[in-house]
C-alpha cells in the first residue's frame, strides 16, 4: 500500500440477515466517517460491492473504500488473502479456511480464437475514420489481453494493466507503442504494435497451451495492411 490506495473491505453478514443488510448499506458506509459520494457495483459486475468516496475533515485527501457485503460463507470464494480486522467466534477465520484465494488467469487459447478478429475489427474502425472507436479497441486489448498477459509473464496477478510499469517494465516500452493520438496512421500502427507484442507474448506462454489460429492471423493482418496503405503507413 502507498498514499494513492484505497481500502477493500469484505463485511460478512448471516445468511438469515443478508437481503436486510443489503437496504442498509449506504447508511452503514455514511456511519464510518464523512461520505462524500456511494453507489453499487454493477459496472464491475459486482452488485454486492459499495462503492465510496471519503472527505477527510483535517484536510488531507479523500480516501476510496470498497465495502463488499457477503454472506458469511460466501467469503471462502475469493480472489485475494484477506486479514481478519475483526470476527465473532472465529466464525470468519473459519469460513476462510474452506478454500483458497485464487485469482482468475487469462485462458490462453480463449483470448487466441478472438485476437485476430478483434485486430480485424480494430483495421475496419481505422478504415472507416471512427478512430473513438479504434482508440477504444485499442484499450480493450491493453487491458483484456496484453497487460494481463504480461502481468502473467512477469509472475504477478494479471489484473488489466495495474501496475505494468512496474512488474513487468520490460514490455512496458512495447505497451506504450499502442497509446496513440487521434490519428488514423497512429491508430493503424498501434494495431500492429499491438499484434507484435502479442505473438511476444503467445510464444512466450503458450508453447504446449495454444494452438495458433494461423488463417484468421493471416487474414486480419493482410486486411490490416490495406487499410495501413490507405494512410501510407507500409
Amino acid at each position: 500500500m502507498d498514499e494513492f490506495s484505497d481500502l477493500d473491505l469484505v463485511i460478512a453478514v448471516e445468511p438469515s440477515e443478508v437481503e436486510a443488510v443489503s437496504g442498509e448499506r449506504q447508511r452503514i458506509a455514511a456511519g464510518l466517517g464523512p461520505l462524500v459520494a456511494a453507489f453499487t457495483g454493477e459496472h464491475v459486475g459486482e452488485p454486492r460491492l459499495l462503492i465510496c468516496l471519503y472527505a477527510d475533515d483535517t484536510g488531507g485527501p479523500p480516501l476510496h473504500v470498497d465495502l463488499k457485503f457477503v454472506s458469511l460463507p460466501d467469503v471462502a470464494n475469493r480472489v485475494d488473502d484477506l486479514s481478519v480486522l475483526w470476527e465473532r467466534d472465529g466464525r470468519v477465520t473459519r469460513a476462510l479456511q474452506i478454500g483458497e484465494a485464487c485469482y482468475p488467469s487469462p485462458n490462453l487459447q480463449w483470448i487466441e480464437d478472438r485476437f485476430w478478429v478483434w485486430i480485424h475489427y480494430g483495421a475496419t474502425k481505422v478504415g472507416r475514420g471512427e478512430l473513438f472507436e479504434a482508440l477504444d479497441l485499442l484499450a480493450f486489448l491493453r487491458a483484456r489481453v496484453l497487460g494481463p498477459l504480461m502481468l502473467l509473464e512477469a509472475g504477478s496477478q494479471p489484473s488489466g494493466v495495474r501496475r505494468v510499469e512496474i512488474v513487468a517494465s520490460a514490455r512496458a516500452t512495447e505497451l506504450r507503442a499502442t497509446v496513440v493520438p487521434y490519428d488514423a496512421a497512429e491508430c493503424a500502427r498501434a494495431l500492429y504494435a499491438a499484434a507484435d507484442l502479442y505473438r511476444s507474448l503467445r510464444c512466450s506462454l503458450g508453447p504446449g497451451r495454444v494452438v495458433p489460429n494461423q488463417a484468421a492471423e493471416h487474414t486480419a493482418i493482410a486486411y490490416l495492411d490495406v487499410v495501413a496503405h490507405m494512410y501510407r503507413v507500409v
